[in-house]
């Protein structure tokens, strides 16, 4: 199978910040409180923006950064669990608003805060198939639509934005060897959904789903630089779903990982879910840590829950 890279990137977030001293106004927490035991000290929240429009600027600036038009599109994805409706997907308000050609395959994928990784995935499947060789991978979130605002223990966590990347699909280029999986549990992390009965508002076990993450982070990691034939050192930037800093501290100190090849911008942004991963790229291609021929190991787990990993090559 001939393998996809990065050809650019784009980023939206609402106008509208959230700091930890707003959130003490809403229930029992603090910034010290919340900073400690997370990283996180503001995130976007969407009052007038939504979802749709927020995938629309990011994919234009993606578009844009790649040099393409729509019209040179195969495939579109986007990686949601907070659309504006179930029906039309995401996608396919996307599709409109760019233009994408009709014949365009456009979806929405649900692996919560895995869903970029899984995207990138099923897009380079899809592309071997498809006559037009760009893909577009949306990851984009209005979690606090579905947060309640009055449980500290995850209102305190989530974010909304949206994070676009265009990949090219090429013959003799590299798989991203993505390695998947899941576990199936409906406690952990749930967000009920419609007809249920009940609240649809995000709930989470936070101990467990930090086992969960320190458990699976490495093993994810150790899976998918296995099935590259690849070691740590082989890897230029090792970039991590955004979760919570600790997470994240723990990986880089079990890889040794210096300081220049790994980032943080949880404490902007929280946990966007499958934003986290594309907005993180986003930042590294802007600053120009990451360019052509960099290697990136990606990293991301959710709820489902899922886990996933992708070595992801700059074009």
């Amino acid at each position: 199978m001939n393998g996809i890279k990065l050809r650019g990137t784009g980023r939206c977030v609402p106008a509208n910040t959230v700091t930890n001293d707003d959130l003490s106004r809403l229930v029992d927490t603090n910034d010290e409180w919340i900073t400690a035991r997370t990283g996180i000290r503001s995130r976007y929240r969407c009052e007038k923006e939504t979802l749709t429009e927020l995938c629309v600027s990011a994919a234009r600036d993606a578009l844009h950064m790649a040099g393409i038009t729509p019209a040179d599109i195969g495939v579109c994805i986007v990686a949601t669990v907070s659309a504006d409706t179930v029906v039309p997907a995401a996608a396919c308000l996307l599709q409109r608003a760019l233009g994408l050609p009709e014949d365009t395959p456009c979806f929405d994928l649900n692996a919560a805060c895995t869903g970029f990784v899984y995207a990138l995935h099923t897009m380079e499947c899809l592309l071997n198939a498809s006559p037009r060789k760009f893909g577009l991978v949306v990851g984009a979130e209005a979690l606090s639509k579905v947060v309640d605002w009055t449980d500290r223990g995850t209102c305190i966590l989530f974010g909304d934005g949206a994070a676009a990347a265009v990949v090219e699909c090429r013959e003799g280029w590299p798989s991203i060897g993505a390695v998947l999986g899941s576990r199936g549990d409906d406690v952990l992390l749930r967000l009920p959904g419609l007809g249920r009965g009940e609240p649809n508002v995000l709930s989470m076990e936070g101990t467990q789903v930090f086992k969960f993450a320190v458990e699976t982070v490495p093993a994810c990691m150790d899976a998918t630089l296995k099935k590259a034939g690849l070691t740590p050192a082989d890897i230029d930037f090792f970039v991590f779903h955004q979760a919570n800093a600790r997470i994240i501290d723990l990986a880089v100190r079990k890889y040794r990982i210096p300081p220049e090849k790994y980032y943080k911008n949880i404490d902007r942004y929280g946990n966007t879910a499958a934003a986290s991963v594309p907005l993180v790229l986003s930042e590294l291609v802007e600053q120009g840590r990451v360019g052509p021929g960099s290697r990136l190991l990606l990293t991301a787990f959710g709820g489902g829950l899922t886990w996933g990993g992708a070595v992801l090559e700059m074009a």
